[in-house]
């Protein structure tokens, strides 16, 4: 596993960049796949607030964590994420032996507010997958919403939460 740690208003020590490495390498353990882990150590005024993504095998589990003390938000952070890669791995397991596979229901995109304007440009693969693999994805990275390419038809779709909890799923038409 790739390991990058970094510093934002922080002077990254040896020993911090240690703890926060050993920390994440544990997760080897869980996952096998772990390709990559960022870590991202900030300080602003006196919150201490550390962010680790893991990318495993075209799926990413981000957690991140805010205190008063740089070492007690990695410990936080790493609580969070160990969560949420046992509920990603449960998950992965009730999906092979064919439990809790539900069909989402299809939902109309809200209009676009022309007094906005674009202030973030992001890029990315989309890695084919079921709807249940992109809900899960959503759920890893703390999203609302996931855009991804339906391994079924081979169309983009957009999954998302509802406010009643279940999730939506809109497909383009043909």
């Amino acid at each position: 596993m790739k390991t990058i740690v970094t510093a934002r208003h922080l002077e990254l020590t040896e020993a911090l960049r240690n703890y926060a490495e050993e920390k994440v390498s544990k997760f080897d353990r869980f996952l096998s796949n772990i390709s990559e882990a960022r870590i991202i150590l900030t300080v602003e005024k006196n919150v201490h607030k550390a962010e680790v993504l893991l990318n495993a095998n075209g799926m990413q589990i981000l957690a991140e964590s805010s205190t008063t003390e740089i070492y007690s938000a990695i410990d936080d952070v790493i609580d969070k994420l160990e969560k949420k890669i046992m509920k990603y791995k449960g998950k992965l397991t009730s999906y092979r032996k064919g439990e809790n596979k539900t069909a989402a229901a299809v939902e109309s995109a809200a209009p676009f507010d022309e007094g906005g304007r674009i202030i973030k440009h992001k890029r990315f693969d989309f890695k084919p997958m079921t709807p249940e693999e992109a809900s899960l994805q959503m759920e890893l990275l703390a999203k609302n919403f996931f855009i991804f390419t339906n391994a079924i038809s081979g169309e983009i779709n957009v999954i998302y939460k509802r406010n009643d909890g279940n999730y939506g799923l809109i497909e383009p038409l043909k």
